[in-house]
């Protein structure tokens, strides 16, 4: 099924391929803040970002939603927003943890920090949680991210329901912001960048 918004095309991707998913997501977010202080080593990181997101990607597949944005010229995926509908209890990723210790190495501490942060912030009260929003670096500024938000906002607003994230980088803050969401406070990472915690309430 695909809609047009704002001459962006959001579709569903059938048949799924996360690897493509996993693609999108490391080429866009693996050499923000969050991942340069996972993984300081720019080689190290470009060659486990696509395994890491990978992760991520079968498990939104199975247990969450994915959306996704096709390129008008080469038919590639563009942008991927990967949200989990917390509204009831989700399994963690399949082998989590042995996955993540193959896939992160020296920085499997890291990871395991990053995760425990993220957890201790994160609502209890039912509501949608976006994972990962990423826009390939060429196809940035078009309004894509914008649309892949505005799709699944207008569904959690018909059905009264707030979404969560955490934004990583300040630039996609101010996106956040824009989109309606609140910052709270920044999340303290060991010797890295601030983590903000951003919480939408559903338009009425």
């Amino acid at each position: 099924m695909t809609h047009a918004i704002q001459d962006v095309v959001v579709r569903d991707i059938d048949p799924v391929d996360t690897d493509e998913i996993a693609a999108v997501l490391a080429v866009a977010m693996s050499d923000g803040p969050v991942a340069r202080w996972l993984m300081p080593d720019a080689t190290v990181r470009g060659a486990c970002s696509p395994d890491y997101f990978a992760i991520f990607a079968e498990h939104a597949v199975r247990f969450g939603e994915v959306y996704a944005t096709v390129d008008p010229i080469d038919g590639q995926l563009s942008g991927v927003a990967l949200w989990f509908p917390l509204t009831r209890m989700i399994p963690p990723p399949h082998d989590y943890d042995r996955r993540l210790k193959e896939v992160a190495g020296a920085a499997f501490d890291r990871a395991c920090e990053l995760d425990a942060a993220f957890e201790a912030h994160h609502p209890v009260v039912p509501h949608h949680y976006l994972a990962f929003l990423a826009v390939r670096p060429d196809r940035q500024n078009l309004g894509i991210g914008s649309s892949m938000l505005a799709r699944h906002h207008a569904r959690l607003d018909r059905a009264g329901l707030p979404a969560y994230l955490e934004s990583t980088d300040p630039r996609n803050r101010e996106l956040y912001l824009r989109h309606g969401y609140v910052s709270r406070a920044p999340i303290t990472l060991p010797d890295g960048p601030p983590v903000w915690p951003m919480w939408r309430e559903p338009y009425r």
